[in-house]
């Protein structure tokens, strides 16, 4: 049987990583042929400040050598730069004459540095930095010239600046910005990066406009708006990028600022998808790895004919060490409504720390200095926790290690250097590492840019707490890592811990109501003896443990007194009156307030959000819903188990109900079912995917039995 032809345009990060998923999932179903313009393999753009700096060389920075694209039978076309696409015919046609036939082709043409419209941009020594090439040609500068001037106060400008005083070269980073990395850092972070870069040698203009680059046919120096000057005999332009949509648009492809694609990346011509930075989903094109690899893995899961969540959208963050220095910054650090959640200076130290919310959610972060704690802020932005998970609980697990467990074994850690979170714990547990700075030399992860150095840190100790709960020490399966202790003060899993105290604490031990002999806990007299019989490491538990036992206890046969302990999480219904009704949607509002009404007062393991929508066109997504309700020709069609922020993830559809009696019967039996089973705050996405959704699904399509579940949530409100 011939396998299909697939042909991907550009050799860069996104499109690799997308061949590389593909390879992993369906190795056979493809004959690969990728087209790239360099006369070299796929390497790692973000690496080339660290050539630059002498850190490493080309070599070190190659993610996928010659040998690579051979072992797995691609056809790799290095040099060539493709200029048409014939749509019709399915072939693509490069410079050289070249043509390639192709069944499905994928657009990975990345991106170009924006030359801003200066006068005398195009004049000698007036350069980019984007490439190998632009490395080589800074070396070559610095051993005739000696000053240098950088536009571009960001990332890339600082560290072409960087990488310039490491040639021996006087380095002036010119920008327009009162302060460095605007985009990604407050005043107080920037300040004190320009501090740290000016005490390494570096100098800076602020709030600078260039009218135009001096100089006859080479560059001499820059020109001011205000009339001021600055000699420099090289230049290099650091100012953003430009998505590379030429082609597409020649060829009749949608495009916009970029090539425009949907949820899985398809453009618009049937059989061509887009990925990476030339690609522009929902008005966004990314220009930062992460969201490059999640278009890459959906793209990938696509076409091998794999079921995929959408890809939403991500959350921008960026965990990088500019110049030696350790850098965070996660979502929204500015903007209308956004105000200070946490701030911590320590001038000593030289750390900063900021939170921003808008709200009551978290929805920014900046770390300087110290970033140990970005992996956990970024889980909280990414959600839009509440800002009360800011606040320290005594005897909590460490947010960084629940975010290390929770990631699945193949998931790349380090993009830099390729390595994932299997290949870490495996070298962690076999050769007996002991620090982040022994797994990066054994390993190379966190080796290169140093942003996912938290991570690996975070890694470590979750493997060292493996072993000591487990006493082997060896994690057969990386990807189902233990449970985690509900609290410090036991080694119960939230499983174990549902088991024993459905077991253990019988009616035989607790107060029995005289009226209606039904056994009655209250917390305040009881706890002490629960506790005891679940062999607790203290009398009367913890902030974080006596809620999770006190919500399973309240959802079991059990009636609970004394409610001053909290549990009950919020449920929120929402619903849209902005679209007219179409000829088949029903009372919205009307379904919504049954609802609102029905469950108010239920406590829940995890906020629920629930979303109820008169029609497709509708604000209110039913898709991205914990529980959503859409109404159909059929009458209400209910899903469960969607999420709208990262992960971004679908629901999955339930059933069709008639009327709006039948839809509430079933959205209260996936509720009741979802009390009873799920973990204490397991958001309920995430407990459709720990059960599974068509085990969830056939349980709740039981008449009967979704019947009672409906009235013991009823029953217990």
């Amino acid at each position: 049987m011939s396998r299909s032809k697939l042909v991907i345009i550009g050799n860069g990060m996104a499109g690799v990583k997308c061949v590389e998923e593909i390879i992993a999932l369906e190795p056979d179903t493809y004959e690969i042929v990728i087209y790239g313009n360099e006369p070299r393999p796929n390497y790692n753009r973000i690496m080339l400040s660290k050539v630059l700096q002498g850190e490493h060389s080309l070599q070190d920075i190659i993610i996928n050598d010659w040998t690579w694209y051979a072992e797995h039978h691609i056809r790799l076309c290095t040099g060539e730069t493709v200029h048409r696409i014939d749509t019709r015919g399915k072939y693509i046609e490069t410079e050289s004459g070249l043509k390639e036939t192709y069944d499905v082709l994928i657009l990975a043409t990345g991106s170009s540095p924006f030359i801003p419209p200066i006068p005398g941009i195009d004049k000698e020594r007036v350069m980019s930095f984007r490439t190998i090439d632009d490395c080589t040609r800074m070396s070559d500068y610095s051993k005739e010239y000696r000053k240098a001037a950088v536009i571009g106060g960001g990332l890339l400008g600082l560290e072409a600046a960087r990488g310039l005083l490491h040639l021996g070269m006087e380095a002036v980073v010119v920008h327009n910005a009162p302060y460095i990395m605007n985009r990604q850092l407050d005043q107080r972070a920037a300040s004190m990066l320009q501090q740290e870069l000016e005490d390494q040698g570096m100098s800076f203009l602020l709030a600078k406009n260039t009218q135009k680059i001096t100089g006859r046919s080479q560059a001499q120096g820059l020109l001011f708006t205000d009339g001021s000057k600055l000699e420099a005999q090289v230049v290099i332009v650091a100012v953003g990028i430009r998505p590379n949509v030429d082609l597409a648009r020649r060829s009749g492809i949608a495009t916009n600022r970029a090539i425009m694609v949907d949820d899985y990346m398809r453009t618009s011509v049937p059989d061509i998808y887009a990925v990476g930075e030339c690609a522009e989903h929902r008005g966004i094109s990314y220009g930062l790895v992460a969201p490059l690899y999640e278009q890459g893995k959906v793209l990938a899961r696509t076409l091998c004919g794999q079921e995929t969540p959408e890809y939403k959208g991500s959350i921008p963050y960026s965990q990088l060490k500019v110049s030696g220095v350790d850098v965070f910054s996660a979502g929204e650090i500015s903007g209308e409504g956004m105000q200070t959640a946490i701030q911590h200076l320590d001038g000593i130290q030289g750390t900063y720390k900021k939170v921003l919310m808008q709200a009551g959610k978290v929805r920014g972060a900046i770390l300087f200095g110290d970033t140990a704690e970005g992996t956990a802020l970024l889980g909280l932005v990414q959600r839009g926790a509440d800002v009360a998970e800011l606040a320290p609980r005594e005897g909590a697990p460490d947010p960084a290690e629940m975010a290390a467990a929770a990631l699945p074994a193949q998931e790349t850690v380090c993009a830099c250097n390729n390595v994932t979170k299997a290949a870490i714990m495996k070298a962690i547990q076999e050769q007996g590492l002991e620090t982040a700075d022994q797994v990066k030399e054994q390993t190379k992860a966190s080796g290169s840019c140093g942003g996912c150095r938290p991570m690996v840190a975070a890694l470590l100790k979750h493997t060292h707490n493996l072993k000591k709960s487990g006493g082997t020490g060896v994690v057969a399966t990386p990807d189902k890592p233990a449970p985690m202790p509900v609290c410090s003060c036991t080694e119960l899993g939230h499983a174990e811990l549902k088991e024993m105290l459905n077991n253990s604490v019988g009616p035989r031990e607790v107060h029995v109501d005289r009226h209606d002999y039904q056994p009655v806990i209250s917390l305040k007299r009881d706890l002490p003896l629960i506790l005891q019989k679940l062999g607790w490491g203290s009398e009367l538990g913890c902030t974080v443990c006596r809620p999770v036992i006190h919500y399973y206890l309240q959802v079991s046969t059990r009636t609970i007194h004394d409610q001053e302990i909290e549990s009950t999480q919020e449920i929120q219904v929402r619903w849209d009156s902005q679209i007219p009704l179409s000829s088949y949607a029903r009372d919205a509002g009307g379904l919504a307030t049954q609802l609102r009404t029905n469950w108010i007062g239920a406590s829940m393991p995890s906020p629920v959000s629930i979303g109820v929508a008169p029609g497709p066109g509708s604000l209110v997504s039913a898709l991205v819903q914990d529980i959503g309700l859409l109404a159909s020709p059929a009458g209400w069609e209910i899903y469960a188990g969607g999420h709208a922020e990262h992960p971004v993830k679908q629901g999955g559809l339930l059933g069709v109900a008639e009327t709006e009696v039948q839809a509430a019967t079933l959205a209260s039996a996936c509720l009741q079912w979802y009390r009873q089973t799920a973990w204490y705050d397991e958001p309920l996405w995430a407990w459709t995917e720990r059960l599974g959704f068509m085990s969830i699904r056939e349980t709740l399509l039981d008449d009967q039995l979704q019947r009672e579940l409906a009235a013991t949530l009823h029953a217990d409100i």
